[in-house]
């Protein structure tokens, strides 16, 4: 009977010191896993500035090209305003004046 109890309790500590390493295996693992995300994290988010820092002279060029195109197109614009208003000038505030009188002179 004894035997039988000193049986029971040895098996009960191995089913333990199993049960506990199993334990610290998974928690090891978890650790493991969790540094390996970082690390794959921080390598990716490197990967991604370096690629930032390669491609941003080129975005910043042709975003400075296509603002001193539409910079040209807007100074044409103005010019093109200013030439109309010069010639038609007087006649607009004629007939603004007109409108706002109702005709009255």
């Amino acid at each position: 009977m004894q035997d039988l109890m000193k049986q029971i309790v040895d098996m009960d500590r191995q089913a333990r010191k199993i049960t506990d390493s199993a334990q610290k295996e998974k928690l090891d693992s978890e650790k493991e896993i969790a540094k390996n995300r970082e690390e794959i994290r921080d390598k990716y988010l490197e990967e991604a500035k370096h690629r930032i820092a390669k491609l941003e002279p080129k975005e910043r060029e042709a975003a400075e090209r296509a603002w001193k195109e539409t910079d040209k197109k807007n100074k044409q614009t103005m010019q093109r305003t200013n030439a109309m208003y010069a010639q038609k000038g007087s006649e607009w505030v004629a007939e603004i004046t007109k409108r706002v009188t109702g005709g009255i002179s």
